[in-house]
């Protein structure tokens, strides 16, 4: 298994032909990883701790409390209200997580088929959603109904969408070859 920190290293010498590289510094990179979810009507500090707990057992590192921006009146929310948690991971712990996504997670998921290549945007970053944490297997111990979903976002230095995908094929991130989102 070749891990994703070495795969970015030979990058340059697999994509040059293809993008006209001329040095290895235009190589797109991965410059971190954001890890995002939000709590939902789970506003109980137990159930607030265990998604915490959850996140930095599946990050290596502590959740940043998201606060409300606003308040929404439909949506029973207030002004500094907790509505979320968010992990941005960078270097060794940014790779690790990549490839216990990429090697162990997503191979785990039920009716995975690949991710849809719609999911990169123009900038050349891609947001995946996860709809349960229990994939990863440092929290696969725990009942399914305090099961959360959360977002993974891969921001790289790719400067369009089809050079974006050539970078993230070669680190190995599974993408759907027809690119639909039909399930």
């Amino acid at each position: 298994m070749i891990l994703s920190k070495e795969k970015q290293q030979t990058t340059f010498e697999a994509l040059s032909d293809t993008f006209g590289y001329k040095s290895r510094m235009a190589a797109p990179r991965v410059t971190k990883v954001i890890v995002s979810t939000g709590t939902g009507k789970k506003r109980e500090a137990k159930q607030l701790e265990l998604i915490a707990d959850r996140l930095a057992r599946i990050t290596g590192q502590k959740p940043s409390p998201r606060k409300a921006k606003q308040s929404v009146a439909s949506f029973k929310v207030r002004e500094g209200d907790q509505v979320g948690f968010m992990v941005t991971l960078r270097g060794a712990r940014m790779f690790d997580f990549l490839d216990k996504l990429i090697h162990i997670a997503l191979p785990r998921t039920r009716d995975f088929r690949g991710i849809p290549k719609t999911a990169i945007d123009d900038v050349g970053n891609i947001t995946i959603g996860i709809r349960e944490h229990t994939i990863f297997p440092e929290t696969a111990d725990e009942d399914l109904r305090d099961s959360f979903g959360f977002a993974v976002t891969i921001v790289t230095t790719a400067k369009g969408r089809e050079e974006a995908e050539a970078f993230l094929r070669h680190l190995g991130l599974p993408l759907r070859v027809d690119g639909s989102t039909k399930r």
